[in-house]
């Protein structure tokens, strides 16, 4: 079974690219078409999360929370979903993924319209999502919850952090996420610099936050010509030197240009191959247990420069 909630709006029996409620689905593994038979309520939701987290007498059980990026139809999300959901199970991840669907045009000329949704989404996924969660966190807590975002999702999740240290019940909360993956973040690059206001509340919710990017990322270069390229994007350079303690770079450049190969042509690929990498899921996998030190995750080594890469 496959768990999302989505804030995509109904469309009969089905999901538009507008903004709507919170909804919650469970769907079957052969389902390949999210239909209204599939949503369920949200307390039953949650409770079949928790019962698949793994939790054991032992260890705590694991929740990660996938947020798309932009030009992502549903079915897409779904897909993506599963890749990720059975590229974990690879590596012995016994958890529970779960995804947060909101509107995208599905469509690159989209990509301004998808901007002004990720900010609405933002707070949605805030009341929705993280009020939700962050109740899980008692004293006698068995679960980790993890992120892990792509692309235009990455500023979804910093707005969402925004909205929980601005809203006082959450704010006033003792919760934490446990993992943060950041993946061709499409955020500027210099937002994540030590002591940013526009990441304080990102940083402050986290153990750990680790960025893979690539140089080679032609989906955010389009980006960044929209933006009139006066920001560099997180995805393409890494975090600048002068970054947090907890936050982590991981240069995946080299990495991608030795399996280009296995990812087909075209700006896309450049922007999405690490969901058809076994060696991305087999480096996230230890990220997410959190049991190895950032330098010692044997899917790294480190670079002439002194960088951390994967290999």
């Amino acid at each position: 079974m496959d768990y999302f909630f989505s804030v995509r709006a109904r469309s009969g029996d089905h999901y538009s690219n507008k903004m709507g409620a919170a909804r919650y689905l469970a769907i079957p593994g052969n389902v390949g078409q999210p239909a209204r038979q599939h949503e369920i309520p949200q307390s039953q939701w949650i409770s079949r999360i928790q019962a698949e987290a793994g939790a054991t007498a032992t260890e705590n059980g694991h929740i990660v929370v996938f947020v798309h990026g932009f030009n992502t139809e549903q079915y897409q999300m779904l897909e993506r979903h599963r890749k990720i959901r059975t590229g974990l199970e690879m590596h012995g991840f016994n958890g529970v993924v779960i995804s947060y669907d909101w509107p995208s045009d599905g469509s690159v000329l989209g990509y301004n319209v998808d901007r002004a949704d990720a900010r609405r989404a933002a707070e949605k996924l805030f009341s929705h999502g993280i009020t939700r969660l962050s109740r899980m966190q008692t004293a006698d807590c068995r679960y980790n919850v993890h992120v892990l975002a792509h692309s235009m999702g990455t500023f979804l999740v910093r707005e969402a952090m925004d909205y929980a240290d601005d809203d006082h019940e959450t704010a006033q909360h003792s919760w934490m996420t446990s993992q943060i993956a950041f993946v061709a973040a499409d955020v500027s690059a210099k937002s994540f610099r030590d002591g940013s206001s526009k990441t304080s509340s990102l940083m402050r919710r986290c153990t750990r936050l680790t960025c893979y990017y690539s140089p080679f990322d032609e989906v955010l270069s389009i980006s960044e010509v929209k933006r009139v390229g006066v920001s560099r994007r997180l995805g393409r350079v890494g975090m600048p030197n002068d970054r947090p303690e907890k936050a982590v770079n991981l240069y995946c450049g080299s990495h991608f240009k030795n399996t280009r190969d296995e990812y087909g042509d075209g700006p896309s690929a450049t922007h999405n191959w690490y969901f058809d990498s076994p060696r991305f899921f087999e480096d996230l996998h230890h990220t997410l247990m959190g049991k190895l030190d950032r330098e010692v995750i044997p899917t790294r080594s480190f670079t002439d420069r002194g960088n951390l890469a994967l290999t």
